[in-house]
């Protein structure tokens, strides 16, 4: 007798994190943008998205959901503070540039109800979780005959 395994939409997210983490990382190396840090967490009827934006205004913020993937990025600009002349940067840390993340939604997430907030410097994206199908056992009707 066969038996059926319970599917886990999310077994497979941590491996996903790291590989896009790596990517990340080689993208921040080259000065071309960065990556902000992410942490996801499951609650009962939700997964809850929050990544670290310190300094970033909202509306430089971009969040899509489409094809099942969703793309939190934006551009953070150098503000253009006013130095004195012999003014110069001994330690530079502070990221600039274009940022971006990329996670997988799990299948049946409406779009239109994923919901984001800011506060103190994070980033707040709550994702709805579709009702769970109802299961349904099959009887197995013999043939006449």
């Amino acid at each position: 007798m066969a038996t059926l395994a319970r599917r886990q939409p999310f077994v497979n997210f941590g491996d996903l994190h790291d590989q896009l983490d790596r990517i990340f990382d080689r993208v921040a190396e080259s000065g071309r943008g960065f990556a902000p840090a992410v942490d996801v967490v499951r609650q009962d009827d939700a997964i809850v998205v929050k990544a670290d934006v310190p300094g970033i205004a909202p509306e430089e913020v971009k969040i899509k959901a489409e094809n099942g993937v969703l793309t939190i990025s934006g551009e953070h600009e150098e503000s253009k503070e006013e130095r004195e002349d012999d003014e110069r940067f001994l330690r530079r840390e502070r990221s600039y540039g274009y940022f971006s993340r990329a996670l997988t939604l799990p299948e049946g997430v409406d779009p239109e109800a994923i919901e984001a907030s800011t506060h103190d410097g994070v980033l707040e994206v709550k994702i709805p979780l579709p009702p769970e199908r109802q299961k349904k056992t099959v009887e197995i009707t013999p043939k006449a005959g």
